[in-house]
């Protein structure tokens, strides 16, 4: 059969209604922001919390989030260079970082609601699968939904590190076990303990012993920023140990520099005049002259 042009109707092009710009550039999907975001009208103007969990190159932003007509207005945020502060100076987006993340998070929430000491999640980390209880006659635990975007949500995803993270610090977001790294499809079971290595890096720790003791020149390579910070294999789970007590014991965002900006000019200068345009113009025609 030969070539067929495609003729398409000015009806066609009259009626096209043109998608959201942000689905234009790939940026959102707005089914799921559409699931996330719509309150039953019977609770009136209570705000929906999302975590919002990204992981971008070199950071993992985690953050607490309600939407309005006008825009989403974040109540709370955490990063994993924030880390650097609790002792984890490298190794900032992996499954353990996503994780401590998550935890910093809950934490800093509940000590700005003032449920720090009510809602202190899962103190003992095991992996085991946890959800927050309410406490009867006090107020109920924070609550919110997870939204990750565009990211695949396949076993093991890191999405999922910095849920569990915000669940074992203390915030209640519905979830079930068949997500987190360690469950079997097969046997559909959660190994904790499989977990529980990926939390506290153990499966970093094996792959640096392993290039170790196979290949020098790809561990040199690979982990060149844990040799520079000298971080050893064996040091890995209590870095991260130490991390998470110190989350729980300081949770606050570090004080601002106190910098200030005044003094610092604007890029985007002010317009000129019809009257310094001619001016301008008069000099340069001057200068010409004289080099004639």
């Amino acid at each position: 059969m030969g070539f067929v042009k495609v003729v398409k109707t000015k009806a066609y092009y009259s009626r096209y209604q043109v998608q959201f710009r942000r689905r234009r550039e790939g940026k959102t999907d707005y089914q799921q922001r559409h699931r996330l975001i719509t309150q039953d009208k019977n609770k009136y103007n209570s705000p929906k919390y999302r975590l919002v969990a990204r992981i971008t190159n070199s950071d993992v932003i985690a953050q607490i989030v309600y939407s309005k007509i006008v825009g989403d207005f974040v109540l709370c945020a955490a990063y994993s260079h924030e880390l650097t502060r609790f002792g984890v100076k490298v190794g900032l987006t992996n499954y353990a970082s996503c994780y401590a993340t998550g935890l910093l998070l809950a934490r800093r929430l509940l000590a700005k609601l003032k449920l720090a000491d009510l809602y202190k999640g899962a103190e003992k980390v095991d992996g085991k699968v946890f959800l927050v209880k309410p406490v009867d006659d006090k107020p109920r635990p924070f609550k919110a939904n997870l939204d990750v975007g565009l990211a695949r949500t396949s076993t093991g995803a890191k999405v999922f590190a910095v849920l569990k993270g915000a669940v074992d610090g203390g915030i209640y977001i519905p979830h079930g076990e068949t997500r987190f790294a360690g469950y079997n499809a097969e046997s559909k079971k959660l190994n904790a303990e499989t977990l529980r290595g990926y939390i506290f890096g153990k499966h970093v720790s094996s792959y640096m012993s392993l290039l170790q003791t196979e290949d020098e020149e790809a561990y040199k390579k690979v982990f060149s920023q844990y040799i520079k910070n000298n971080v050893a294999p064996k040091d890995i789970e209590s870095i991260y140990a130490n991390a998470h007590k110190a989350i729980r014991a300081n949770p606050a965002p570090a004080a601002k520099s106190g910098k200030s900006y005044k003094d610092i000019k604007s890029k985007n200068l002010s317009k000129r005049t019809l009257k310094q345009k001619k001016a301008r113009i008069a000099s340069i025609k001057a200068s010409y002259k004289a080099r004639l």
